[in-house]
């Protein structure tokens, strides 16, 4: 039988939309430098169907995954949605062309940008919808401003952040309740570090993206799944599950193979002593 996502445990977001706590990211089921349709249509959408399946009701998208091909993938596969399924997505980037993303943080263009996420993934209002990227030309209070606004009017149901720092989170906070962020971290990358431990303090989520890059190629990492027996993306995202309650792992595949694969790790318990190599590995 395989685990379902719910063996991770549930996290609440904003304090109204409980999810278990182990998500779906879909970036990947799209095309090559995340640009244009998945080679495989219909085995992109035996993914999200897949990782449905499996327990998952927490889906992170965005616009600019296609762009636009992602959400409409999401909505074509799983629409009507089951009453349970948060779908989180992301404006503030442009892309003009295979593996190129510019931000563009401009209220117009983001006003723009959820309007169009909402036709596209057929929503009355987004359950989650973040700001993908502080634009450097434009105030982070203008472009957060006009998501305040969109909440106001009842489109967004909450707001987060995505690759920010402390203080532009913290501006962020001055203008509306932010309820999650989304960075960059993994068994390598800790620059999120404080972040993710400002996020524990406060009750944010944490979305960590590229969740598990270089695992098969860390020791304490290869030397744990030998144990267990499982592979080091599941040994990976376990330690990133045991890291802070408040860690929401969204691995992405277009496969729903790997999926079940990710999945699986909700049901991985590290000891004591691999966790605290892994984290040493930063160090």
């Amino acid at each position: 039988m395989s685990t379902n996502a719910a063996a991770a445990g549930t996290i609440d977001i904003g304090g109204d939309l409980t999810v278990n706590r182990m998500g779906f990211g879909a970036m990947r089921i799209t095309g090559e430098g995340i640009w244009g349709p998945p080679l495989d249509r219909d085995k992109a959408k035996a993914a999200l169907r897949r990782a449905v399946e499996l327990g998952v009701n927490f889906i992170d998208t965005a616009d600019s995954y296609g762009p636009a091909v992602s959400e409409e993938l999401i909505a074509q596969t799983l629409h009507p949605y089951p009453d349970d399924l948060v779908i989180a997505t992301k404006g503030g980037m442009l892309r003009p062309g295979p593996g190129r993303w510019e931000p563009d943080g401009r209220p117009e263009h983001l006003r723009e940008a959820c309007e169009g996420s909402l036709r596209r993934l057929k929503l009355d209002q987004i359950p989650l919808y973040q700001f993908h990227r502080p634009d450097p030309k434009v105030p982070i209070a203008e472009s957060v401003g006009v998501l305040a606004e969109l909440k106001k009017e009842g489109k967004i149901r909450h707001i987060g952040v995505s690759n920010v720092s402390e203080e532009q989170l913290r501006e962020a906070q001055k203008l509306t309740a932010v309820v999650s962020v989304q960075n960059r971290y993994n068994l390598t990358d800790r620059s999120s570090e404080a972040m993710v431990d400002l996020c524990d303090a406060e009750g944010i989520v944490f979305l960590p993206w590229a969740p598990i890059q270089q695992a098969d190629e860390l020791i304490p990492v290869v030397t744990a799944a030998r144990r267990l027996g499982v592979s080091t993306r599941q040994v990976a995202l376990a330690w990133l599950l045991g890291r802070s309650p408040q860690i929401l792992p969204i691995p992405g595949s277009g496969s729903p193979e790997h999926i079940a694969d990710n999945v699986a790790a909700a049901s991985v318990e590290l000891t004591n002593e691999e966790a605290n190599a892994i984290f040493a590995l930063a160090q």
